[in-house]
């Protein structure tokens, strides 16, 4: 009897919140992979729902060192853009799981948003736009304004992004400081300094660092302390950098004049969240990757990572390398 080919490989997004999964579906049918779609945030549901799954794709959700164990199927996870903040990459390296993610999609359009809300901010335009709107008309009523020309912007976390903004920054004269301990060369016209200094000296701060246990409330009430009471605070890179609750308490004391936030600790912002009444704040939500070109892009970039990690070929982007080539760990017996 001739024996039955092997099933082809089951890749499961988990609760992408995109339209459809168009470019997904080209990239695995054109690799022979099957792809399934479930809703899967909690432990509890990727363990009901994923089990047949050689590999996920994830947008949200936790993926603790018990999904791992009890999902031995699953060869590769490949996050849907660049924090992967919600993976215990500790237990998928344990089982010998690759975890990918796509480090250099929108780069352009996180820079933009940054440099965007930084601008709105200093020209205080959306409280321009609400005074026009209600029948004002009177541009002293949201003073003082002061020139961007000499002021100084410090970027914490230089790396793509930080960069990226560094560099667009570049033609508004502005002196840049930049913090980051782990890289070697900072961008041309950023001066490194130490985070106490960069906070101490910068009129406008701006964040570009991943979220991990080192950097999580590295904006503590401590550390926004340091920072000029005229001071403004941009975050654009993962809500948990900042302590939502210091950073309340600083913009009603005075401590900090204002913050643009694209990202938060708890998303959606809660209804009652007191930085929705506050005019010298502007949120926006978490929508700085987005443009269409990069969600296109992302997509089909997630999709042929998890290809080439099936395939036995190597990932372009992997966050734990020193598993690639090791074979997948089984379950420890009764797990």
């Amino acid at each position: 009897m001739t024996p039955a080919p092997p099933a082809a490989p089951l890749v499961v997004v988990c609760g992408l919140d995109h339209a459809n999964v168009t470019e997904e579906q080209d990239v695995f049918g054109k690799a022979g992979v099957q792809l399934q779609i479930v809703v899967a945030r909690t432990e509890a549901e990727y363990l009901e729902r994923c089990a047949r799954a050689d590999g996920l794709l994830i947008q949200y959700g936790d993926l603790s060192r018990r999904v791992f164990e009890g999902l031995p199927r699953v060869r590769v996870v490949v996050r849907y853009g660049v924090g992967v903040d919600g993976i215990d990459v500790a237990a998928a390296t344990d089982h010998g799981v690759p975890v990918v993610n796509v480090p250099d999609y929108g780069t352009d359009e996180v820079a933009n948003h940054a440099v965007a809300l930084l601008l709105a901010l200093a020209r205080k335009i959306t409280r321009l736009d609400r005074q026009t709107r209600s029948g004002g008309w009177d541009v002293f009523r949201i003073g003082p304004v002061t020139r961007l020309a000499g002021q100084t912007v410090g970027i914490v976390g230089c790396g793509r992004i930080g960069s990226a903004v560094a560099r667009k920054l570049g033609g508004f004269d502005v002196r840049l400081l930049g913090c980051d301990p782990y890289v070697d060369t900072f961008p041309p016209g950023v001066q490194p300094v130490a985070f106490e200094r960069l906070l101490a000296e910068s009129d406008y701060v701006t964040i570009h660092c991943p979220l991990t246990d080192e950097t999580r409330h590295a904006f503590d009430a401590e550390s926004l302390a340091w920072m000029r009471p005229t001071a403004v605070l941009i975050n654009t890179a993962r809500g948990g950098i900042v302590d939502t609750g210091a950073l309340v308490e600083a913009l009603q004391q005075g401590v900090l004049a204002g913050a643009g936030l694209d990202v938060l600790e708890e998303e959606p912002v809660d209804p009652a969240s007191p930085l929705l009444r506050m005019e010298q704040v502007i949120l926006t939500p978490h929508a700085a990757w987005y443009s269409e070109e990069g969600r296109s892009d992302l997509k089909r970039r997630a999709a042929e990572e998890a290809v080439r990690v099936l395939r036995g070929e190597r990932p372009r982007h992997c966050v734990n390398p020193e598993v690639l080539g090791r074979p997948r760990r089984p379950p420890a017996a009764g797990g």
